[in-house]
């Protein structure tokens, strides 16, 4: 019985220092990229790795809360299972507190969305779409993707709008 409660007392022990210390809380702060770079957050961010952005390659984006929506797009034909982080993961590893963010894409165009979105929704910032990486020619190398068929309410054109693809950038102001 001693032994098997010292045993209990070592197993907590040797994980409460693992379980403090999660995918976010290890995520920041972040080393330079070793893979092509799919995203740059810019702006009030906290931790950065390349002078003052955060420049994150695809093994970074997928170290931070993964998640699969399956759900069909304004811009696709049927329901595609789509893969990436969670959005608010993201932001929140970065160090963003902002109220809103500006998402740019590869082409310039830039969409305000409010943060609140991505705790509202679970807007993933999709780099796969069934089991394959998108690429610039298909929405591509990132995607902010709202889960359009739940709720129904999200196929409007503000979330449409909101939904950039190309993503290149997600600034701070």
């Amino acid at each position: 019985m001693l032994l098997t409660r010292r045993c209990c007392y070592l197993f907590a022990f040797c994980l409460l220092p693992l379980w403090a210390l999660s995918p976010l809380t290890l995520a920041a702060p972040f080393p330079p990229p070793e893979g092509e770079v799919l995203l740059r957050l810019s702006g009030q961010v906290e931790h950065t790795n390349v002078g003052d952005e955060l420049h994150l390659d695809r093994t970074m984006l997928m170290s931070l809360a993964p998640t699969v929506i399956e759900t069909g797009t304004p811009w696709t034909e049927g329901v595609s299972r789509f893969k990436g982080p969670l959005a608010r993961a993201v932001l929140e590893a970065a160090g963003v507190s902002v109220e809103h963010v500006r998402v740019r894409a590869l082409d310039d165009f830039e969409a305000k969305v409010p943060v609140s979105d991505f705790h509202d929704y679970d807007v993933v910032l999709a780099i796969e779409r069934d089991g394959e990486p998108i690429a610039v020619r298909d929405l591509g190398p990132v995607f902010v993707l709202y889960p359009f068929d739940e709720p129904p309410e999200l196929l409007n054109e503000t979330i449409r709008f909101r939904s950039v693809w190309h993503v290149g950038t997600i600034h701070a102001p």
